[in-house]
């Protein structure tokens, strides 16, 4: 946790980039930070990271203020914009660096990604079972500056385009009631 009025959550769920494009529209989250989370490799490289061998994930890491948004309501959006039951694999970007993960920064965040896993698994919602990680948050290493904001400032790249625009025109009508009104 940060301070008192703010927490952080720490996810992946595919492409950093795609979780960030979504996580900073939230009213009640102050920053996102795309990074990598979950591996044996200090300070590795995105290269490192998209080889595979590191055991991190891409991650995001989220401030926000529990008094504005839940880490239950994070987990809700998250859980709707990406597809948990695929192991290690989100659309065309494979291996364990895109795997669905949680890392849970109390027991309390724990709790929660255990009771929402098991509910969403009971209203049988996706094709499968979730697969996400769920496991302690131990360090988080922020990506290389040119990954930071990345669908801001690149908004016509061509993987921009094909898979974070229309997962965001998605995201958007799923969630009007929870975007920043700035």
């Amino acid at each position: 946790m940060t301070n008192l009025t703010t927490q952080l959550a720490t996810i992946g769920g595919g492409c950093f980039w795609c979780l960030e494009a979504v996580f900073e529209q939230l009213r009640g989250v102050q920053q996102v930070v795309s990074g990598y989370c979950g591996g044996s490799v200090p300070n590795a490289t995105y290269e490192q990271v998209c080889g595979g061998r590191t055991g991190h994930a891409e991650v995001i890491q989220i401030t926000f203020d529990p008094a504005e948004i839940s880490f239950a309501d994070l987990l809700d959006v998250f859980f709707a914009t990406h597809d948990p039951t695929t192991l290690n694999r989100q659309g065309a970007d494979s291996g364990t660096q895109y795997r669905s993960s949680i890392f849970y920064h109390d027991d309390e965040q724990q709790r929660i990604a255990a009771a929402k896993i098991a509910e969403l698994n009971a209203a049988k919602l996706f094709n499968g079972p979730i697969v996400t990680q769920v496991a302690p948050f131990e360090v988080f290493y922020a990506a290389e500056d040119y990954h930071q904001g990345y669908f801001r400032t690149h908004p016509g790249q061509g993987y921009c385009q094909a898979v974070i625009s229309p997962k965001l025109g998605k995201f958007r009508q799923k969630f009007a009631h929870r975007l920043r009104g700035d």
